[in-house]
């Protein structure tokens, strides 16, 4: 699942450099994940980076775009090769 980014971001910045997919950018007024991108950091951390770094706790996992290990480790592979 992908995760999104809430009303409550304080457009701090933090996320963005720390996401290994460059799936966050900013967006007008908050900052947004791009679903296409984000694979939870599966295949690079035990966490998704963005909710690790976040003051505010608005990195959460988007229920419109659910998917399994297996694919994210799928969509990092077209992301970045093998």
């Amino acid at each position: 699942m992908a995760y999104h980014i809430t009303e409550e971001c304080i457009s701090c910045d933090a996320c963005v450099s720390e996401c290994p997919n460059e799936a966050i950018s900013e967006g007008d007024p908050i900052y947004v994940i791009d679903s296409n991108k984000c694979t939870e950091c599966v295949g690079f951390f035990d966490e998704p980076q963005c909710v690790a770094v976040c003051p505010v706790d608005c990195c959460v996992p988007d229920p419109d775009h659910r998917e399994t290990e297996e694919q994210l480790l799928e969509k990092k592979k077209k992301l970045h090769g093998e």
